[in-house]
């Protein structure tokens, strides 16, 4: 069945807002997706029904329980995971960045080393900078190339070494939409004996995570990025998350998540997963007849995200197009279409001469269109574009909620900043 946003959009309550009677363009998506109405009733339904601490004997502490293990399983489902036991719930991806970069740093030795990169969102930089502080580990960091803001790999593997203990890289650039090659990255550090932290956060909306795949040996992700609320999941490979030390309470139920989690959360994140999967099952290549179940589950998440990314990808050409004919306006990052499909998200950040991306974006707000400003916590690419003192980058952030009209519309907009 042909991909139809309309019929989607229906399902996400936010999108029928209005300002100055005209309905709201979201292109805001990379700092926060809207959600969908199922998303909304769970936690709703969590606080009405299920709303208990862990391990009672009682039926709301049963149910809330419940939810958490199934809930468990379909983020294992999401990223491709062996087993639920796998996934750990957190605050979100900086907050369990920060937590297991302690156990992780715990297992090395001084003089250990740490590779970064320069494209990196600080969520996947200080904290493994941090650690390498308290532990007298080395840290280098992989430059990027400014033309087509890519990582440099021949770079990437000149700065690594015997030494080179992790290799800490985003799956996507939630700046400049830079789609990193994971795979090949993981197959070089394994080579050194290394392991491979995937920042997963900008890349999960967009397309289908498969941790065995890209052979990683972490990979965590904010839900709130993809159509959930605010809450992480850290994916960890059993056999590497058996050899890290613990920093928790002692009756902790689990090595690596401190404290009572965010369980209604956890159940908004359930539901987020139900709806992609009902995605995959209307627009995409599964069965909507065939039952419900783990691996049907996975089937159906790729088929979704499969046909969202190409949705998406038909998006962004037709607004990258729009904007190389808008005169004063400098879109950073890949251009080339035939690199769109392996190398790039929906993500497009521009430079607009003679206009601060703050007030462009101002400008857009006034408009009703929504489009964040400023490095995105990408602090160190803004930096080495030179662009940090003016005031960073517009990003327009495009998911499959969007629509073509909308697009239309915010180069119209952007036409009239430029002018």
């Amino acid at each position: 069945m042909t991909f139809d946003a309309e019929a989607l959009r229906a399902e996400f309550p936010a999108l029928a807002l209005e300002q100055d009677g005209r309905p709201v363009v979201f292109l805001d998506g990379p700092g926060g997706t809207q959600v969908p109405q199922r998303v909304i009733d769970a936690v709703s339904d969590y606080f009405r029904l299920s709303n208990a601490n862990e391990g009672g004997v009682f039926a709301t502490s049963q149910r809330s329980d419940a939810i958490v293990t199934r809930t468990r399983q379909a983020v294992a489902d999401f990223y491709g995971a062996d087993s639920p036991a796998e996934i750990k719930f957190g605050y979100n991806m900086t907050t369990l960045t920060f937590h297991i970069s302690r156990s992780i740093a715990a297992s090395f030795q001084p003089g250990d080393e740490i590779l970064l990169t320069t494209l990196d969102h600080e969520a996947n930089v200080s904290p493994w900078q941090a650690a390498a502080r308290d532990h007298g580990l080395v840290v280098r960091t992989v430059d990027v190339k400014p033309d087509d803001c890519t990582l440099d790999l021949a770079d990437l593997e000149a700065k690594l070494s015997p030494r080179t203990r992790l290799v800490a890289v985003g799956y996507a650039s939630n700046a400049v939409g830079t789609i990193n090659p994971v795979r090949e990255i993981g197959e070089r550090a394994h080579a050194v004996g290394a392991w491979l932290y995937v920042d997963a956060v900008h890349y999960a909306p967009h397309g289908l995570i498969d941790v065995k795949a890209i052979d990683a040996d972490f990979l965590v992700s904010t839900a709130y990025k993809w159509f959930a609320p605010h809450i992480g999941a850290l994916w960890g490979r059993a056999s590497v998350l058996a050899t890290l030390p613990h920093y928790k309470v002692r009756p902790a139920h689990d090595d690596f998540e401190t404290g009572t989690p965010n369980l209604e959360g956890v159940a908004g994140v359930g539901a987020a997963i139900d709806y992609l999967e009902s995605v995959g099952r209307r627009f995409g290549s599964a069965d909507s007849s065939a039952p419900t179940g783990q691996a049907d589950r996975r089937r159906a998440l790729t088929a979704a995200m499969t046909a969202i990314r190409q949705y998406e990808l038909t998006l962004a050409e037709r607004l990258i197009s729009g904007l190389e004919g808008i005169p004063n306006v400098r879109i950073w990052g890949i251009t080339d279409r035939a690199r769109f499909a392996a190398e790039r998200a929906p993500t497009i950040s521009v430079t607009i001469a003679g206009v601060s991306a703050h007030d462009a974006a101002k400008r857009l707000s006034d408009q009703g269109i929504f489009a964040w400003d400023g490095d995105f916590h990408a602090r160190a690419l803004v930096e080495r574009l030179g662009l940090l003192e003016s005031g960073g980058l517009l990003r327009l952030g495009i998911l499959h909620y969007n629509t073509a009209a909308e697009i239309d519309r915010t180069l119209e907009a952007m036409e009239s900043i430029a002018a």
